[in-house]
C-alpha cells in the first residue's frame, strides 16, 4: 500500500513537494490544503485535490504523512504543533536558534496523540546537520564550519516579504571567501558570525512604502540579519523578474581535524551542494523523510524527530537487503 501523504500550503515550497512525489512511487498525494482560495490554486497535476486548510480534520484517518510548506518566521510556530496533534508530520522549520524550543513544542503534541513529527528537515538544518555531527565524532580533534551560497534563503526572504510595505523580496547568502579559504587550506580561523556570510537583500516595495523604515526592519531582525553585514537593494518589479525569479543555492560543510598520537595529520572533511533550486531540493529531502515518518510510526516511535533520530535506511525506498547489496 502507497503512503498517503497531504501538503499544507503551496507555495515554491509546497510545488517542490508535489513534484518530488511523482518521482516516489510508493507515496501518494491525496490532497493540499491552502489558506487560499482553492479554485484559485493551479497545480501541477489537476486531479489533485486542492482543498482550504479549514477542512484538514476531515482527512485525519485518509493521510498517513502531512508535509507542513509554511514560513518558519510566522507559520511553522503555529502550524507544527497544531498539525503534529492531528497528523504524522515533516516540516522544515530553520531558524536555528529556537530549534530546541519548536522541538519541545510539537513533541508534546505529538506523543499525546501517537504521532510522529521530524521537525527541521532540509538541507541546513537537515542534511548540512548530520555531516556536522559526523564529522566531529570521526575528527573529535578539529574545528567545524558551514557555508551557505551564494544562494537565495527561503526562510529569509520569507521574513522579508512579511514586513509592511514589501511587495516582492528576495535574500541571497552570500560566503565571505577569504575565510572559505583559509578552512579548505587546512586553517582553524576563529570565524564569528559575520567572519563567514554576508546577506544581500534585494525589495520590491509598495508604492509609498517608506524605504528608510523598511531596510531598517531587515539589518536589525533578529535571527535573521541583526548578526551580518547586510546590504538592501530596492528595485522595480521588472528588475525583480528578470534577474531574481531563480533560486539557486548550496554551500559547504567542512570539518578540519587532526589525528595521530601528536595530533599533527591534517585531515578535511566537505561535504558540498550545488543547487538549482533550492525549494525543490528541499521539498526532496522533506519527501524522504515523510517515508521515514510513516516507518516509525509504524513501530510506534512517537513524537518529535530530528536528523539525528532517524536511521538514514529509513529514507530510502529500497529494501535492507537491496541497500546492502547495491550500496554498502
Amino acid at each position: 500500500m502507497n503512503i498517503r501523504v497531504g501538503i499544507v500550503g503551496y507555495g515554491n515550497l509546497g510545488r517542490g513537494v508535489e513534484a518530488a512525489l511523482r518521482q516516489n512511487p510508493d507515496l501518494e498525494l491525496v490532497g493540499i490544503f491552502t489558506r487560499r482560495a482553492p479554485e484559485a490554486v493551479k497545480t501541477y497535476d489537476q486531479h489533485v485535490k486542492v482543498l482550504h486548510v479549514d477542512m484538514v480534520r476531515e482527512f485525519v484517518n485518509d493521510i498517513d504523512v502531512m508535509i507542513l510548506c509554511g514560513g518558519s518566521a510566522t507559520d511553522l510556530p503555529v502550524q507544527g504543533p497544531y498539525f503534529s496533534s492531528l497528523f504524522n508530520t515533516v516540516d522544515s522549520y530553520d531558524t536555528h536558534a529556537k530549534i530546541p524550543d519548536y522541538y519541545a513544542a510539537v513533541n508534546e503534541p505529538a506523543v499525546a496523540n501517537g504521532k510522529t513529527a521530524a521537525i527541521s528537515i532540509g538541507w541546513d538544518p537537515g542534511l548540512f546537520s548530520m555531516n556536522r555531527m559526523l564529522a566531529e565524532a570521526v575528527l573529535p580533534q578539529g574545528e567545524e564550519y558551514t557555508f551557505c551560497g551564494r544562494g537565495v534563503s527561503q526562510g529569509h526572504s520569507d521574513a522579508i516579504r512579511r514586513i509592511d510595505g514589501v511587495r516582492k523580496a528576495v535574500q541571497y547568502t552570500v560566503p565571505v571567501e577569504t575565510s572559505l579559504e583559509k578552512v579548505r587550506n587546512g586553517e582553524t580561523p576563529q570565524l564569528c558570525t559575520r567572519d563567514k556570510h554576508t546577506r544581500e537583500c534585494f525589495v520590491v516595495p509598495e508604492a509609498g512604502a517608506d524605504q528608510e523604515k523598511i531596510s531598517h526592519t531587515i539589518k536589525t531582525m533578529p535571527n535573521y540579519f541583526d548578526q551580518y553585514e547586510t546590504s538592501v537593494t530596492f528595485i522595480t518589479d521588472e528588475e525583480f523578474t528578470k534577474n531574481h525569479d531563480r533560486m539557486p543555492h548550496g554551500g559547504f560543510v567542512i570539518r578540519s581535524g587532526q589525528t595521530g598520537k601528536a595530533a599533527t595529520q591534517k585531515q578535511i572533511i566537505e561535504f558540498s551542494l550545488k543547487l538549482e533550486s533550492n525549494p525543490e531540493f528541499t521539498a526532496s529531502v522533506l519527501v524522504a523523510y515523510a517515508r521515514a515518518v510513516y516507518r516509525l510510526n509504524s513501530e510506534g516511535q512517537i513524537g518529535a524527530k530530528t536528523v539525528f533520530d532517524i536511521p538514514l535506511a529509513y529514507l530510502s525506498g529500497r529494501t535492507g537487503e537491496e541497500l546492502r547489496r547495491e550500496m554498502l
